[in-house]
């Protein structure tokens, strides 16, 4: 008992301590910035971010921001020294992209069974307007936002991918958090990934064909190798393995953020001078489609007339999308640093986002209707 009360309190300390010099490093990066310019502030900032994720997770009520946090930091450090992100002994590094996207996938379909579909009979209205939601709303939203930006055509392209592209793991998470309806959010993030090698394409091509050419078959299949064969392996594994890989089963949600995170990281090298050039409107840009998604997700179940839960259900699936793997389509596509670009800002952003929207529901129980 004495051993575990003095190993808390080492453990607080540590995370106190972290707070201080995270605190110590901003004032440091700001007064380095103020007087010899933000070039030479670079690795105040990145220890800064770096040691706030740490502190954060001694926090009950930050713990949830310190992965975003940490991502900030690491596209800090892409941002100030892109070439060690950009090639390795003359690999490019972002030849990883396409297999961490499907390891990642390989990880929703462990996590995945048949019974998660069961959903889509018991309650088909719901599930139906939130995959109808998904695939017509932020769409719309995206190809909107492109042409009032005045952005290149690549780049307004990326907008539109992300908006093309289904919802992500993340949503399921900012789901339970908001005490949302669940087996609703994974049943419409399986489906509308499931959909996307057609989808996907499809709108891109509608959408993006006047700012881009689309290869419609070729990003088919593209999509096709991301998601359906991984989540294929990874269901078989499943339906053979179950109950024998409790480790996969911790391991995947660890390695899913890793691989997030090394995408991001790899795509802001690439694209540094042009996210340096445009970089705040887009994010302004990024961050409209994102709340847009929250906002009209919502009251579209509400027209609907679905209750609380489920309005909350399809706020966020349709808000947050699969950035990871529009980062992998814009890399299949020649154009990492280009249309890569929106969908690498898209995903630290709305994991903030959604966890401020997930936060303040959690503290507000639906009303059972």
């Amino acid at each position: 008992m004495l051993l575990i009360f003095i190993s808390c309190v080492l453990k607080n300390t540590i995370y106190k301590v972290f707070a201080v010099i995270s605190v110590l490093l901003l004032i440091g990066a700001l007064s380095v910035g103020i007087g010899s310019g933000l070039p030479k502030a670079g690795p105040l900032l990145i220890g800064f971010f770096l040691c706030s994720a740490i502190a954060f997770r001694g926090h009950q009520q930050l713990k949830g921001f310190a992965y975003t946090v940490m991502i900030f930091g690491s596209v800090t450090m892409a941002l100030y020294y892109p070439g060690y992100f950009i090639e390795y002994n003359g690999y490019k590094l972002s030849g990883l992209i396409t297999p961490l996207i499907q390891l990642i996938m390989f990880g929703m379909g462990t996590s995945m069974s048949v019974g998660d579909f069961v959903a889509v009979v018991k309650t088909p209205k719901a599930v139906i307007i939130g995959v109808m939601a998904q695939f017509i709303i932020m769409p719309i939203l995206g190809f909107t936002l492109a042409n009032m930006s005045g952005f290149s055509p690549e780049i307004a392209a990326g907008i539109i991918l992300i908006g093309c592209s289904p919802s992500g793991l993340a949503s399921n998470v900012m789901n339970y958090l908001a005490k949302a309806n669940l087996a609703l959010s994974i049943t419409i993030t399986s489906i509308t990934t499931l959909l996307a090698p057609l989808i996907t394409p499809l709108l891109m091509k509608f959408l993006a064909g006047a700012f881009i050419e689309i290869d419609m078959v070729k990003m088919m299949w593209d999509i096709f190798k991301m998601v359906i064969i991984p989540i294929g392996a990874g269901l078989l594994f499943n339906r053979l393995l179950k109950g024998k890989s409790s480790w996969l089963d911790a391991a995947m949600p660890v390695l899913s953020m890793a691989g997030i995170g090394i995408i991001i990281v790899i795509i802001t090298a690439a694209g540094r001078d042009s996210l340096l050039e445009i970089g705040f409107m887009l994010i302004g840009i990024v961050m409209i489609h994102n709340l847009s998604g929250y906002l009209i997700g919502y009251w579209s179940g509400r027209m609907f007339k679905m209750n609380e839960r489920d309005c909350r259900t399809i706020a966020i699936e349709v808000g947050m999308q699969n950035g990871g793997l529009a980062s992998g389509i814009a890399k299949e596509m020649g154009k990492i640093a280009t249309i890569g670009l929106a969908p690498a800002v898209f995903g630290p952003l709305m994991n903030i986002t959604g966890s401020i929207l997930a936060s303040y529901w959690h503290r507000r129980p639906p009303i059972e209707e």
